[in-house]
């Protein structure tokens, strides 16, 4: 087990379970989770982040993870000094992180996350860890590598009761096993430039591409929309996102997101039901 210390008042409760990933569960003593082959249980004391099932070889690899390399209190400054409005939804949950995740895992988890619910992606998820992942020694499985996944077709994928999703992870899988889109290509393209490459695999649209590269790539300027944040920023940024986010707008968003689920007004709730989760795509 390792311990992180001076964490900046990290939530893990609103971090894990508002969307961004989907193979956390809450437990009775914090949060169980697999990240690349790691099974680990991680709970808050303080202001101290305990990760149980950590090797200290891997301190680095968590501190990355939970992006505690970044100075968020020094981000919620900029962002509360900015804008009353944008101060008022750091304020209502200070303690979320955007998290560094595995590309490919992702990449394919967003792809199901369209016109979908977070209960059914993350059994979807599951599935697809059970039967092509890994058994881990601590119990679990990985997530299934590109190069497995390249190798199947839709149809062997019926088991995960995805529907047209199939297609779509096949399609992701295979360029990214053949080098087509390339994690480390990407980082190194201009924003616009690597979210285009990310349009050119089935399925994947502006909603899913920005997800990606926010969620996974540290493009921290994406800007993901879905119909909560559409209705935040006609409300409470009708002007568009202050200055004081410039090149930290998907940080932003996260606050602005979740403010604007628990606040806002909810005129539009069924049009919403079906889309609880972070970021639904459309295509």
């Amino acid at each position: 087990m390792i311990c992180v210390e001076n964490c900046g008042g990290l939530d893990l409760a609103v971090t894990l379970d508002c969307g961004q990933a989907f193979r956390w569960k809450s437990v009775s003593n914090g949060w169980h989770g697999i990240v690349e082959g790691r099974a680990v249980t991680v709970w808050m004391e303080g202001d101290t982040l305990f990760i149980d099932g950590a090797e200290e070889s891997d301190r680095d690899f968590w501190v990355r993870y939970f992006a505690l390399d970044l100075d968020y209190l020094a981000l919620r400054q900029r962002f509360c000094s900015g804008n009353k409005k944008l101060a008022l939804c750091v304020q209502a949950q200070p303690g979320i992180r955007v998290l560094r995740q595995p590309f490919f895992e992702t990449l394919c988890t967003f792809i199901i996350s369209q016109n979908n619910n977070i209960p059914r992606i993350r059994a979807i998820v599951e599935r697809l860890c059970e039967h092509l992942g890994e058994a881990l020694p601590q119990g679990g499985y990985s997530f299934p590598t590109a190069e497995k996944m390249a190798e199947l077709t839709a149809q062997d994928l019926a088991f995960l009761r995805a529907g047209w999703r199939a297609e779509y992870l096949i399609d992701a899988a295979k360029k990214v096993a053949s080098g087509e889109v390339d994690e480390t290509a990407l980082c190194a393209m201009p924003m616009q430039q690597a979210k285009d490459r990310l349009m050119t695999i089935k399925g994947v649209g502006p909603k899913v591409a920005d997800c990606v590269l926010l969620f996974s790539l540290s493009f921290w300027d994406a800007f993901p929309m879905d119909v909560w944040m559409k209705k935040a920023m006609q409300q409470l940024f009708p002007r568009g996102i202050p200055v004081a986010c410039r090149g930290y707008a998907g940080i932003a968003q996260q606050y602005i997101f979740d403010y604007a689920r628990k606040n806002l007004s909810r005129s539009s709730e069924k049009a919403t039901k079906k889309s609880t989760q972070k970021c639904k795509p459309t295509n």
